[in-house]
């Protein structure tokens, strides 16, 4: 008589690990949370102390009072520091793509240089006084740079030793005319002084209109660089046959750097660090596709500019100190320690 053997058990299959597309957009998600976190933040705290419920009466209501006016003036800050501190972000990412070099900066470029040598020049020699008048002479100072820059680099030739040494050359040249001007002309000093430090203070509902437009086409442009971007960071070679085009892509890149870095110095001084420092962290946990290495930067270069902005208000009251000094101060410290990290500083 045969006996039927029991059944064997079943082997329980393991639950598959996420994918990493997942945890990358579930990051991406989180950085959102903060990001919105901060941006409350950045309402509710400031160098003159408001209640709560001051706060939420300025954010839904407009009677004219004090406390509405100081929570109104906030929101075109936080607004501000959103657009600036993304298009930092961005244009930083794209520059260290562009240039292969994950220590670039949109200043390695001669932008900021090209912004700031056209504010000096506003003030001194056009009698401008308004940062409304600033952000147009910022901006195109900032466009001429970058076009001079891609014409030094070699045009359709150009390469990223090229394009590098061009902006190194021409960021001298303007930083030393800017200093023999500062120095000779008492007033273009006084003014500039608080501009070349980069803050947040002075934004206003029409300084986001006015740089609004630039910021929504560098954004859009650098987002759908990033393939074409990451085809090149395998070599010329590789990237010409993936059917890249290399001087277009370049060219391309160049003018999204220019146009988001441009406004946003335009808008907000020089501030360094947050387009250096961002992609090169994003850059640790997402790998080197840019598909990811824009998005987060796009989110997390707010957080950084609006969390050093509500410092230097908290750190300093009743006065407050200007963002661009928050961020070096913080950012140099951390950079370093980046830095000597092998696996964060390759790209």
């Amino acid at each position: 008589m045969l006996v039927d053997s029991p059944p064997e058990p079943r082997a329980e299959t393991a639950p598959a690990p996420p994918s990493r597309r997942a945890i990358r957009s579930l990051g991406l998600l989180l950085s959102l949370v903060v990001l919105a976190l901060v941006a409350l933040a950045s309402i509710a705290i400031g160098a003159k102390g408001l209640s709560p419920a001051q706060v939420w009466h300025g954010l839904f209501h407009d009677s004219g009072t004090y406390a509405d006016v100081v929570v109104g003036d906030r929101i075109s800050r936080t607004v501000l520091g959103l657009l600036a501190g993304a298009a930092l972000g961005l244009s930083g990412a794209v520059l260290q793509a562009l240039t292969r070099n994950p220590l670039a900066d949109p200043g390695l470029l001669g932008i900021n240089a090209g912004a700031s040598a056209a504010v000096v020049t506003a003030i001194t020699f056009f009698g401008v006084t308004s940062l409304s008048g600033y952000v147009w002479f910022a901006f195109v100072g900032a466009a001429g740079v970058g076009a001079l820059v891609w014409f030094l680099g070699g045009s359709r030739s150009a390469t990223p030793v090229r394009l590098v040494l061009a902006g190194t050359a021409i960021s001298a040249a303007l930083y030393g005319y800017l200093q023999a001007v500062m120095i000779t002309d008492n007033a273009a000093l006084g003014k500039m002084r608080f501009w070349t430090v980069g803050s947040l203070a002075s934004a206003t509902d029409g300084t986001v209109v006015q740089v609004l437009p630039f910021f929504a086409v560098g954004t859009v442009l650098a987002l759908a660089l990033a393939r074409p971007l990451n085809a090149m960071a395998m070599g010329d070679d590789t990237a010409r046959a993936l059917g890249a085009n290399l001087n277009r892509t370049r060219a391309l890149s160049m003018v999204a750097a220019t146009v988001l870095c441009g406004a946003a110095t335009a808008a907000c001084g020089p501030i360094v660090f947050v387009g250096l420092m961002v992609p090169h962290v994003v850059r640790s946990f997402t790998g080197p596709d840019l598909r990811w290495i824009l998005p987060y930067a796009t989110v997390l270069s707010p957080v950084l500019l609006l969390g050093a902005d509500v410092v230097g208000r908290i750190v300093a009251r009743p006065a407050e100190l200007q963002v661009g000094i928050v961020t070096a101060v913080l950012g140099g410290p951390v950079f370093i320690f980046l830095v000597r990290r092998r696996r964060t500083a390759q790209l």
